[in-house]
């Protein structure tokens, strides 16, 4: 564990038992979603008799917005909004107007599917406060995209949804594609081709195996070396040196000058060393890693009247006892441990 990749933590952010400090919160405002995109909520699992959360279930935008003052006060400095689909929860702009306004958040993003980002409801978010906009899309083949997200929608939607964050000033935006060996590699090319030069920054994801649902095997992993040699076979890059300490992505540039990608290795190449994150399901369950089997329940401490400062020291007890490197300790083996599902925790 490399504890020199952490970034600058206050005086009150508490150190994890490698040294690493708390900074960023991920907040699932849903557990639904209206794809049902194969590696994440595949159509044989989430299906008309899955029972997702019922409304009372969920953490209200008061909740939300309390808990995220208190991690601020311990070092959080960015908040990512997502699900499942974050924009199917109503007035999400309400909740991203809260959190913009709580001392010590530099940074509020959301990752979206895209299909539900209007130009008005883009408009509404960045009003509100939203800085950042990352859009979801694994390929520009009609077939290929419907394939993955197993609706049929078309990619000219997501194309669309990625226009209006930008003209929204939610920029640039960050599109994140999932790369399935035997799925979408053939995608991998006129993706980097369609975004170069737009300012936007595509970012190509190894498969993950986050949850049990989508029956992960390592041989669909396409190592980012690979996705390198591809891109960097068509046109020149260079390395970039990452934009904050900790970042999961590394970046390239094309040496034409066309702009940057970036890959995120989670499975050839792990990141456990750098990571700053925590994530807060939709009703109050705090995981300390992506590929968690358990969390840390919250709700029940808000709504049994649990004062700010009690909360407080619950959250640094749990941050200090964190010891999570899955990825570092993947293996087939562990890859089958029962996990979260993605669609629950949030990506």
């Amino acid at each position: 564990m490399n504890a020199s990749t952490a970034p600058s933590a206050s005086s009150q952010s508490p150190l994890d038992r490698f040294g690493r400090s708390l900074h960023d919160l991920r907040i699932s405002v849903t557990d639904r979603c209206n794809f049902r995109c194969t590696y994440c909520m595949p159509k044989e699992v989430f299906n008309s008799d899955y029972v997702f959360l019922e409304r009372s279930r969920l953490l209200t935008f008061e909740e939300i917005e309390r808990l995220a003052r208190i991690f601020a006060g311990l070092g959080v400095a960015k908040l990512r909004l997502t699900g499942g689909e974050p924009l199917l929860r109503r007035n999400l702009d309400n909740l991203v107007g809260r959190l913009a306004g709580i001392p010590g958040i530099e940074d509020i993003c959301l990752t979206t599917n895209g299909s539900l980002l209007t130009g008005e409801a883009a408009a509404r978010l960045a009003e509100a406060g939203l800085n950042r906009i990352t859009i979801s899309l694994d390929g520009l083949d009609n077939e290929v995209f419907q394939s993955l997200s197993d609706v049929q929608r078309p990619v000219d939607e997501v194309l669309a949804a990625i226009d209006h964050a930008a003209a929204a000033g939610l920029g640039p935006v960050k599109i994140n594609m999932v790369v399935k060996r035997g799925a979408n590699e053939d995608q991998i090319l006129p993706m980097a081709e369609h975004f170069r030069g737009t300012g936007h920054i595509l970012r190509f994801i190894e498969y993950m195996d986050v949850g049990n649902a989508n029956d992960w095997k390592l041989d669909q992993v396409m190592p980012a070396e690979e996705v390198l040699r591809m891109i960097g076979g068509q046109w020149p890059v260079e390395s970039a040196d990452p934009n904050y300490p900790g970042e999961v992505a590394r970046r390239w540039r094309y040496r034409d000058g066309q702009g940057e990608f970036g890959v995120i290795a989670s499975v050839t190449q792990p990141f456990c060393g750098g990571c700053h994150r925590v994530r807060l399901s939709a009703d109050g369950m705090l995981y300390t890693c992506l590929f968690a089997s358990d969390g840390h329940d919250l709700k029940s401490l808000l709504r049994s009247g649990a004062d700010d400062a009690a909360l407080r020291r619950d959250l640094i007890r749990l941050w200090k006892n964190r010891g999570d490197r899955y990825s570092e300790l993947r293996t087939e083996e562990t890859s089958r441990m029962k996990k979260v599902e993605m669609s629950y925790i949030g990506g």
